[in-house]
């Protein structure tokens, strides 16, 4: 497997991700596909990593800020989506691995995940990540007419924002 940077070039293949993730219901509030421009300027330029085997994309991750205030700078929210086919095969633990590695390398000290209660497989894959939950927002967002809890996790870093 390896690790590339997701760029315009390589995005069909992540909105097919995408795609293979709203299908669930439990990925995301969007319904919508997204287009390069607005995904673009809705993520970091940093931390936009795919992972790839024989030139298959097999999951993505990124990073959104959580604020343009100053304070929050070192604060991120985690996108990870991994193709139907490679799901329970460790992908998403490698990448979410790897993106705490670069946040950290970017000065990131706080990554957060808003998850659907009823998505086990990815808080369980936090958690192995070194995530906890720190919270629980009961009734957040409805999701084609359904009203979604959503469970709150972070992981903190041990390197960076220590002082």
């Amino acid at each position: 497997m390896e690790f590339k940077t997701i760029t315009e070039d390589n995005f069909p293949e992540l909105v097919e991700i995408y795609r293979q993730g709203l299908a669930t219901n439990i990925a995301t509030f969007q319904n919508d596909l997204p287009i390069w421009q607005t995904w673009d300027k809705g993520h970091l330029n940093f931390c936009r990593i795919s992972i790839y085997e024989n030139n298959e994309m097999l999951g993505w991750t990124a990073l959104s800020p959580v604020s343009s205030r100053c304070v929050y700078s070192g604060v991120a929210e985690v996108s990870v989506y991994v193709a139907t086919d490679a799901r329970g095969k460790g992908v998403g633990e490698i990448l979410l691995n790897e993106l705490i590695k670069q946040s950290e390398s970017n000065e990131i000290w706080t990554l957060q995940s808003g998850i659907f209660s009823e998505n086990q497989g990815s808080i369980k894959l936090h958690e192995r990540c070194g995530f906890r939950i720190v919270g629980y927002r009961e009734k957040i967002g409805k999701k084609n007419g359904v009203w979604k809890d959503n469970i709150l996790m972070e992981y903190r870093s041990k390197i960076v924002g220590i002082d």
